[in-house]
């Protein structure tokens, strides 16, 4: 009797929930909300597959669509890496202070090889520098990193050196390698003035597919670089078997040193599609992976490919036949550089004469002392910033434009593409 109270008691509300999901149902199924059983879970089923291709594409999507043309100051800044090692301390603070600019980053690196002094010494530098303290803008590695040059680990300092810029700021459209033995051609107003109408995202990378003799003596020996796991600086072992050369990717070759835009920095740092850890991957066995590293991963991705400019904006004179360095520049070639317009020379000897003609004759620089522009408010020495965005170009600008023009021009007919 119990039971049959309690069922019941339970049977009215069963029937009119029922009638209430039949009603509900029936009045869906009027407005065209559900057509049929199947065709709700087709169209969940595709909602569901939609979903998932959006998110599996989404990384590819962001190398495949350039970016949104942002609202960009009319002058550009650039973020610098200047690296030495031992012995270089001196050399490193000559260049950076004729590189300087409010508007611009810098970070500076001497290797694990430089004694502890002089890094200390040129931490020290830069934190009584009051231009430097004042303006903020320029930071030095003090965790050093062991680099040798014809290992990876020197792509792989150049990497932690653009992590940290972009971490840093976020104003700024080129980063820059130099070295210590590296020195400009042209003042930072000329350089400033001359990127102003360049498309932001266009990179200055030499780069050939052409191996040559790389083919033989870089691409397929296999090496080990000690600087990966010791604190000692040793040069790179070569270890057997040699490799062929691959097949998934095409091997690119150049210069080590290069004007890369920010977008392009992003993408090797971040790794939207993988790429860029791949090929890290690769060259870590690589003989002078800094001469190949970046340009194959520009060169095989065409959505960068087509904004890589042939050329490094360097002037570097190789001996004949060419040397694992370059020739080492004197003032017997000053007229060389500046007939070739580049931005940038390499290499020289520490207080070499060539470079006080350069602070004399192109720079205007004082010993010890800053390169002037506009941005400097010192009338006769640059003692405090003025207004940074004030540029005065000078025939460095000129001598830079036409280069850059010809290059540029050269690129726009797809002749020094990546191929």
């Amino acid at each position: 009797m119990g039971s049959a109270n309690m069922e019941k008691k339970w049977l009215f509300p069963l029937v009119i929930s029922s009638c209430v999901c039949l009603f509900l149902l029936a009045t869906s199924l009027n407005l065209g909300l559900v057509s049929s059983p199947h065709k709700l879970f087709s169209s969940m089923l595709q909602s569901r597959v939609a979903t998932n291709q959006t998110g599996a594409a989404f990384a590819e999507a962001k190398v495949s669509q350039a970016p949104p043309p942002p609202a960009v100051p009319a002058i550009p800044r650039f973020a610098y890496l200047i690296s030495g090692s031992k012995g270089d301390m001196e050399k490193l603070w000559r260049t950076l202070k004729a590189l300087y600019h409010p508007l611009n980053h810098y970070v500076l690196h001497l290797d694990l090889e430089a004694p502890v002094a002089e890094r200390l010494e040129l931490a020290s530098r830069v934190q009584n520098e009051t231009m430097f303290r004042n303006v903020g803008n320029v930071f030095m590695i003090k965790k050093a990193n062991m680099v040798t040059y014809r290992g990876p680990t020197m792509v792989a300092n150049t990497l932690h050196a653009c992590a940290i810029l972009l971490r840093r700021s976020k104003d700024w459209d080129w980063f820059i390698n130099l070295s210590a033995s590296d020195y400009p051609l042209v003042t930072q107003d000329d350089l400033l003035h001359t990127f102003s109408g360049l498309n932001r995202e266009l990179n200055f990378i030499e780069h050939t597919s052409q191996l040559g003799w790389k083919e033989e003596k870089r691409a397929m020996p296999l090496i080990l670089d000690p600087g990966l796991y010791s604190a000692n600086k040793q040069d790179v072992f070569f270890v057997t078997p040699r490799r062929t050369l691959p097949t998934s990717f095409k091997l690119f070759t150049g210069s080590a040193w290069m004007v890369l835009s920010r977008w392009f920095v992003e993408y090797c740092v971040w790794g939207w599609d993988n790429l860029p850890r791949t090929l890290l991957m690769y060259y870590t066995n690589f003989v002078s992976s800094p001469e190949g590293y970046f340009h194959t991963v520009i060169c095989n991705v065409p959505e960068f490919a087509k904004t890589a400019v042939n050329h490094d904006l360097h002037y570097i004179s190789w001996d004949i036949p060419p040397k694992q360095h370059p020739h080492t520049l004197n003032i017997n070639d000053t007229s060389k550089m500046i007939g070739s317009g580049a931005a940038f020379a390499r290499k020289f000897k520490h207080n070499d004469p060539a470079l006080d003609k350069i602070d004399k004759e192109l720079l205007h620089r004082r010993k010890d002392g800053f390169t002037p522009g506009g941005w400097c408010a010192g009338k006769r020495k640059c003692t405090r910033v003025g207004n940074p965005n004030k540029i005065k170009p000078g025939q460095g600008a000129e001598r830079l434009r036409a280069l850059v023009d010809r290059l540029t021009l050269t690129a726009k007919f797809g002749q020094n593409q990546c191929k």
